[in-house]
């Protein structure tokens, strides 16, 4: 709010200074020793105006004084502006808001689709996935506070090799129940829970499968694991308060005729080979990057191809812009993606891919290994039972990224200030305290006073409760969701500053009083709004 109203004084100060061509400028919180905001602009103009920072930050500095609810503008340094509002506005700030209860919340206007969570449904979700999962879903819950009708779909690869391995596997463990000594098919899945999908066919069905692996054992073996696989993930995702508005089948794509339409399209466009028995995509065609296979020898399509059909069946679908959350592991993906868009003319800028580095869990000193084939994976179910929903989602959502991730289990558990996400929900905790403390005084919370002397603390706090549209603008940009984590911890340091300093709930002074109670309430408010955009709880007490 402060930011976006100093920008317009800026801007509309320089016009009248004739500046019309004006830069892309920063506004930062300095060092409360030298003002409540800064900026930087006179650096910016200098090259284009042939004068000197300080010159035109002298210029600048006495055109914003005369903005009412400035009370000083002083140039710092080589050029800087230095700029103290005045306490009115400060007041009339929090009256704004706490009249807007979700201040931050934008009207939505532009349809948007995230697909994440997308994997082969052959195991359980592992932390990776989760991961994933809570990074999407917060970048989702963001994306519609910030004017975005946003549409969340998880993609099932239901249609590929690895689904007949995985009811090949299954059939394996069901024969093994009768003593059959037959070994897992070459790359197999080797988790427990084939063994109790297993033992759930075998009180069912008897023996009817046994040593039989016709097509018929094939497509129910398959298809039993499938449906079970989506049912543990859907209960997975249902304990993380996740919801998806749509899972979209990969198989659907082929009996609803979407991928041989791809391949007409491409082939009337002349972007289709053959070589080596195989059909070829010419992606060297848009992009820098080697062609890629759409059809195998034996006549079998790639995922490439399915993908293909995939986004185009979702530009169909009248989405303005769709996003993709994938592994590191799939970024040489990316640059194919956006040529098949091109092929297809549909424009690249309608994909925006968004990658994730690894994550590893650590338990002591110990890091867990994860492998979905060998079952050697700790699953988010796990994690889940071991740190509690809000730890999980709050770790999983307080890392950049695009860097490697290292979940603490140990620091997940802790029940102390060490633990982020304690820290945080603490704060709101205590100021939900503060509020029975005034109400066993009998104290009487009224409205705001029509004037007032703030404090430093109190200013602060103001100031970084404003600040929540600002980050959230900021993640819709870069998709960095740990800016949030991390404006959440400040604002909770910030206001345990100011409680330690000054008394809040004071019968002897009501005015005073009220004022800090209010500001409690909006601080306590943000905090919650903060939380329930990741996902996470915020306690009355703890």
């Amino acid at each position: 709010m402060f930011r976006k109203l100093l920008e317009n004084s800026i801007t509309k100060s320089l016009n009248r200074l004739g500046v019309e061509s004006i830069p892309i400028f920063k506004i930062e919180i300095p060092d409360e020793n030298f003002g409540d905001y800064s900026t930087n602009v006179a650096f910016l103009l200098a090259k284009s105006l042939k004068k000197a920072p300080r010159e035109i930050a002298s210029s600048l500095s006495r055109e914003l004084e005369k903005e009412q609810y400035i009370k000083s503008a002083t140039v710092a340094g080589p050029g800087f502006i230095n700029i103290i509002l005045t306490d009115e506005v400060y007041l009339h700030a929090m009256k704004e808001v706490l009249e807007r209860r979700f201040f931050w919340k934008v009207k939505p206007e532009t349809n948007v689709q995230f697909e994440f969570g997308s994997a082969n449904p052959t195991g359980p979700f592992t932390i990776g996935h989760g991961r994933q999962l809570v990074f999407g879903d917060v970048l989702c819950r963001i994306f519609s506070a910030r004017g975005y009708r946003v549409k969340r779909e998880m993609y099932i690869n239901d249609a590929g090799r690895q689904i007949r391995l995985l009811g090949h596997s299954l059939w394996v463990r069901y024969n093994q129940l009768f003593g059959k000594e037959i070994p897992l098919p070459e790359d197999g899945y080797q988790g427990e829970y084939l063994v109790d999908m297993a033992k759930e066919i075998k009180r069912e069905y008897g023996n009817k499968f046994l040593d039989s692996w016709d097509t018929n054992a094939q497509e129910f073996f398959s298809n039993f694991a499938l449906n079970k696989m989506l049912q543990s993930m859907k209960e997975t995702l249902n304990k993380l308060g996740i919801e998806f508005d749509n899972y979209f089948s990969e198989k659907s794509l082929v009996i609803d005729g979407t991928v041989n339409k791809i391949l007409e399209i491409l082939r009337k466009a002349s972007l289709l080979y053959e070589k080596d028995g195989a059909l070829w995509f010419k992606v060297s065609n848009f992009v820098n990057d080697n062609d890629k296979v759409v059809l195998r020898s034996d006549g079998t399509h790639t995922y490439f191809l399915t993908d293909i059909a995939y986004h185009f069946n979702k530009y169909q679908r009248g989405f303005d812009k769709v996003y993709n959350i994938w592994g590191s592991d799939h970024m040489g993906h990316i640059p194919r993606m956006k040529a098949a868009l091109m092929a297809l003319g549909i424009s690249e800028d309608f994909l925006e891919v968004i990658i994730h580095q690894y994550v590893n869990i650590k338990k002591g000193k110990e890091i867990v290994k994860m492998s979905t084939r060998k079952g050697t994976f700790s699953t988010l179910d796990e994690l889940i039972e071991a740190a509690g929903i809000d730890a999980t989602r709050y770790f999983f959502a307080m890392f950049d990224p695009d860097t490697h991730m290292l979940f603490d289990l140990d620091l997940a558990k802790k029940k102390s200030n060490e633990n982020p996400v304690f820290y945080v929900q603490y704060a709101h905790a205590r100021i939900s305290s503060i509020f029975r403390t005034a109400k066993d005084k009998n104290l009487h919370i009224g409205i705001l006073p029509d004037s007032y002397n703030f404090e430093p603390e109190e200013k602060r706090l103001i100031k970084i409760v404003l600040e929540l549209p600002s980050v959230l603008d900021s993640i819709t940009e870069d998709y960095k969701v740990n800016r949030l984590t991390n404006y959440l911890e400040a604002l909770a340091s910030t206001f345990h500053v100011f409680y330690n300093k000054h008394l809040v709930a004071d019968p002897e002074n009501p005015r005073r009083s009220t004022l800090r109670l209010k500001l409690c309430e909006l601080t306590r408010n943000v905090i919650a709004d903060g939380l329930q955009l990741l996902g996470v709880s915020a306690p009355e007490s703890m």
